[in-house]
């Protein structure tokens, strides 16, 4: 009796398809990358607001984030290319893409240095990318205000 119980158990469940084609994971593209990180960083607010350490809170969206890639995607990020990344690869760009998330999402949960740091960083990156950082041409010479004088 023991033994047709368990032929039912295993026949009432489907079998593994072994045979079945093993399909690649599409890479993970810009827009799956924007939500990603806006996730990241609201995981990183909640897991402030409930009082975990920022550190922890970063880490653990990171590695939420990175596992994710690497399970939906094949670890594969079409803006970085057709190769997949390491796992610590992964790791750091989540980090990094929480720490993002988490300043647009809850800046008074991240600390002032790390605001101020990844503030500083993107206007250095928004600097090399933006048409109007480009300076003047030198024969236009640059204006500046006149001289105030004192009362």
């Amino acid at each position: 009796m023991l033994v047709l119980l368990g032929l039912v158990l295993v026949a009432g469940r489907p079998l593994p398809a072994a045979a079945a084609p093993v399909t690649p994971s599409p890479p993970a593209g810009e827009e799956e990358i924007t939500l990603y990180s806006g996730i990241a960083g609201l995981n990183v607010c909640v897991a402030r607001s409930a009082g975990v350490g920022f550190d922890q809170a970063v880490a653990i969206a990171g590695e939420t984030i990175a596992q994710l890639i690497q399970s939906q995607h094949g670890s594969v990020i079409s803006l970085v290319g057709s190769k997949p990344l390491s796992l610590e690869e992964l790791r750091k760009g989540a980090i990094n893409s929480a720490l993002l998330g988490a300043v647009e999402a809850c800046p008074d949960q991240v600390p002032e240095a790390v605001r101020q740091a990844v503030q500083a960083s993107l206007r250095q990156v928004e600097g090399r990318t933006s048409p109007a950082s480009t300076p003047a041409p030198a024969s236009a010479p640059a204006r500046s205000a006149p001289p105030r004088r004192g009362r």
